[in-house]
């Protein structure tokens, strides 16, 4: 398969994963209720985000490191109002 074919596969995917993390910061962050929310889920996420990461930038691939440095931001900030607003 052509590689430009599968980067943008990787892309989209990317778009995809991290989109979904946007509707549940945005009611977090208007509704400061962050009471049906897993504090383990979220730590563990965030873990998972940072390694991935982490590999992504020594690996060198771009969407990898595009999806999960922006999720890792919108997780990130779920975890954050979980802390905050328990």
């Amino acid at each position: 398969m052509d590689p430009f074919v599968i980067k943008l596969i990787g892309f989209a995917a990317a778009t995809c994963t991290t989109v979904a993390y946007a509707p549940q910061a945005i009611k977090v962050w208007k509704t400061r209720s962050t009471g049906d929310i897993s504090l383990g889920m979220f730590l563990v996420m965030v873990l998972g985000l940072l390694l991935w990461l982490i590999y992504g930038l020594l690996s060198g691939d771009a969407p990898l490191v595009a999806a999960n440095a922006i999720t890792m931001l919108l997780a990130g900030g779920i975890l954050f109002m979980k802390l905050k607003y328990g």
